[in-house]
């Protein structure tokens, strides 16, 4: 558009609405117009009128429209940045004076081995400070996790730092970092000898992550440095519960997170063994790189921050 015809900055100002700026997120969000206007709730002739009146507005097109969908155009991508800011400024600052009693449920992910560790704590402080916004909480394989984050189905997952393929599109922000250990039941032959011949693992039956997993490779290097061939049995999973049932009720060794089994560990539900089994793995905050965080949001991950900072405290006290 010629640089003459571009509106008077005060000008734009004073024209561009809330509509604008909620129509051209939901457009860039869904990269089509037809689902955009399903999500407002409105037409796709509005949703196409409420963008040519902002791109007057702005004097420079938004979007390259296509039979493949509407694509950001450099100066849009620009825009974004501060459009999300501003509609999320605003929802604050509403939300601040009027609350948000029918605000929709976070859609949190967390790794199984992570749950039980993890969020209870969080949960916990969060509902203190908005006991009226819901958390829904799913459990599933990092990649599985990451994919639902992907397409919009969660709002933000705790997990691992996954292969660069994989997160395109996302953002990982470290939290805490945690040893895998080797539990056994009391009572196990194993506990209570003393230093244990790492060999002798190979007598017992193991349960070790899935194959494919970031735990799983770090347990798998571990039996390999040592000359640990399973040949008692092997039960891949990661049910938390399943594997707790199998350990607590028979001679099974279980490679896990430190975490899936510190309240076991502290109350002698279960013993571990001493071997050190390396490297930590670091458990993170993912998010997606365009999302708009919700006030709520943004306190969840507030929370999750000051519990991971917690815990990381009280891991150097300890140590």
């Amino acid at each position: 558009m010629p640089r003459s015809t571009v509106p008077h900055r005060d000008s734009a100002l004073s024209r561009i609405r809330l509509r604008h700026l909620q129509c051209f997120l939901a457009v860039a969000q869904w990269g089509n117009l037809k689902r955009a206007a399903q999500a407002l709730s409105i037409t796709q002739p509005a949703v196409t009128k409420t963008l040519n009146e902002l791109e007057a507005l702005l004097g420079t097109p938004l979007f390259v429209r296509g039979r493949k969908g509407a694509v950001l155009t450099a100066e849009a991508e620009l825009f974004m940045r501060h459009a999300n800011a501003s509609v999320t400024a605003l929802t604050q600052a509403v939300d601040s004076v009027v609350g948000a009693p029918d605000e929709a449920p976070l859609r949190i992910g967390a790794l199984p081995t992570v749950g039980p560790s993890f969020m209870p704590a969080v949960l916990r402080a969060f509902h203190a400070e908005r006991p009226q916004v819901a958390v829904r909480v799913t459990s599933g394989r990092n990649t599985q996790l990451l994919e639902l984050l992907r397409s919009r189905e969660l709002d933000a997952v705790v997990g691992r730092l996954s292969d660069p393929d994989q997160m395109v599109g996302l953002t990982f922000e470290h939290l805490y970092a945690e040893p895998l250990v080797i539990a056994m039941r009391p009572g196990h032959p194993l506990a209570g000898s003393g230093a244990t011949p790492l060999p002798a693992l190979a007598d017992f039956p193991l349960v070790l992550p899935l194959a494919g997993t970031l735990i799983r490779q770090v347990a798998d290097g571990f039996l390999a440095r040592h000359g640990i061939a399973p040949r008692a049995g092997l039960i891949e999973t990661l049910d938390t519960s399943l594997a707790r049932a199998l350990v607590l009720e028979g001679d099974n060794l279980w490679f896990t997170p430190l975490g899936a089994v510190a309240a076991d560990l502290r109350a002698g539900t279960l013993l571990r063994l001493a071997e050190p089994i390396t490297p930590e793995e670091a458990v993170g905050l993912m998010l997606r790189t365009d999302g708009v965080a919700s006030a709520a949001l943004q306190a969840m991950i507030a929370t999750m921050r000051s519990e991971a900072s917690a815990r990381r405290t009280m891991t150097i006290t300890n140590g």
